[in-house]
């Protein structure tokens, strides 16, 4: 979808991140930050600025209402899925071009962190979102135009390449109902939550947003993540 791109930074930049920003915390490090004064640009920080209110019913709900799975949303020729089979897999291989990823290796998968095998038409990766789609349309998602739910749903900033059986687990769970088994990606994890609710307007429940704090605690200079281009 032609277009896609440009919506997708301008949601963004409303939302306050912007490209090139850099996640993680001021140590480098992706968790586990000590005592010290919340930084500015915190993901913490972020937090308190996510509007809290109930979770509204899942009536209407559909994929579709997101477009097309992966459809080509940066114009670059490739879909969103091979995207970011290409960002996140150690030595891919592709099975023509530079487009369809055949192969390649989730050498530190963030919700297990194991090792995991990708095989096009056997995989045991899955390209997660973030912040799962049903999540969004019941905390503002269904009021938004189609545009806006396609660059959602293909918005690198919310996908990651994952183990396909704890990413269906997780199911649509909320920080408040459900974070990633390897405790090490936990900050990591809630800091895109928070970074994508903030950057399209979703709003959080009371319990989740008392856990992405209690989370984000054990963390505190940890920046919010931002698209990288």
């Amino acid at each position: 979808m032609r277009g896609s791109a440009a919506l997708l930074a301008a949601l963004l930049a409303l939302g306050g991140c912007k490209a090139g920003d850099q996640g993680g915390d001021e140590s480098g490090g992706s968790g586990g930050g000590g005592g010290g004064t919340t930084a500015s640009g915190s993901a913490l920080s972020a937090v308190s600025s996510l509007t809290v209110k109930g979770r509204a019913p899942k009536t209407g709900y559909e994929r579709s209402a997101f477009g097309s799975s992966w459809v080509d949303t940066d114009d670059n020729g490739c879909g969103t899925r091979d995207d970011i089979l290409k960002r996140d897999l150690e030595d891919v291989r592709f099975r023509d071009g530079h487009c369809l990823v055949a192969s390649g290796t989730l050498t530190d998968d963030p919700y297990t962190g194991r090792e995991v095998r990708f095989v096009r038409g056997r995989s045991k990766v899955d390209i997660d979102h973030v912040v799962a789609l049903s999540d969004a349309w019941q905390k503002g998602a269904q009021k938004w135009d189609r545009d806006k739910r396609v660059a959602f749903a293909n918005d690198p900033l919310n996908l990651i390449a994952v183990d396909s059986s704890a990413n269906r687990r997780k199911g649509d769970g909320d920080a408040a109902t459900w974070l990633p088994p390897n405790k090490a990606y936990r900050c990591d994890y809630v800091a895109h939550q928070v970074a994508v609710k903030k950057a399209y307007g979703l709003w959080v429940t009371s319990a989740e947003k008392d856990a992405m704090k209690r989370v984000l605690g054990g963390c505190p200079t940890m920046k919010l993540p931002a698209r990288s281009g």
